[in-house]
């Protein structure tokens, strides 16, 4: 039996480093969706307590798409890709999934329609921007373990002057998008050198 519509969002579409992160959910019928919104609107505890209570109650599926994919496919298509594979997972099968954005996800087996700034608008795609957005911010403070010049701890891999200032001293990282053009051209500079 189908249930009411999915919703699917992406978190790290934007950074030099980490991956890129999809949810889709599917919200209970009578979920009380106060303080559910787009995740970049929310503070980090607002995101935490609203990620705990849909992880609670809701249907969800989060799903990585990692850097080694984004750069072979570009960050657009793993951002897509990253959300068919969130919705395809769903343990339960929805009459159909509301994306926010304005690319099609193709090969999902219901209907898929998109939605500009649909985060702000369907409580469903918030919930899914909420989890992709807490579980990539956890995902790279983890990893930040692993790099700890970088500051993905708290920039979370996202172009800030510390960042920077950090790529220009060691260069780029495993976790660095070689695709993208500041990590493209300090990869340059090293071979020149």
């Amino acid at each position: 039996m189908r249930v009411s519509w999915a919703g699917a969002d992406e978190a790290g579409r934007g950074p030099l480093a980490g991956p890129v992160v999809a949810a889709a959910v599917i919200l209970p019928r009578r979920f009380d969706a106060t303080g559910i919104n787009d995740s970049k609107l929310l503070t980090p505890p607002q995101r935490e307590e609203a990620a705990a209570r849909i992880k609670d109650r809701a249907c969800y599926c989060i799903v990585v798409s990692e850097v080694a994919e984004i750069d072979r496919i570009n960050i657009l298509q793993a951002s897509l890709l990253a959300m068919q594979r969130a919705l395809v997972g769903l343990s339960k099968s929805p009459l159909g999934a509301l994306i926010d954005g304005n690319q099609p996800v193709r090969d999902l087996p219901f209907p898929g329609q998109c939605v500009v700034k649909g985060d702000q608008k369907y409580a469903q795609i918030a919930a899914a921007s909420i989890l992709a957005k807490t579980y990539r911010d956890q995902l790279m403070r983890d990893l930040s373990f692993h790099f700890p010049e970088y500051g993905f701890d708290h920039n979370f891999g996202y172009s800030t002057p510390e960042h920077f200032r950090a790529l220009d001293k060691y260069g780029p990282c495993a976790l660095h998008r070689r695709s993208f053009a500041p990590i493209k051209e300090r990869l340059q500079l090293c071979l020149e050198i």
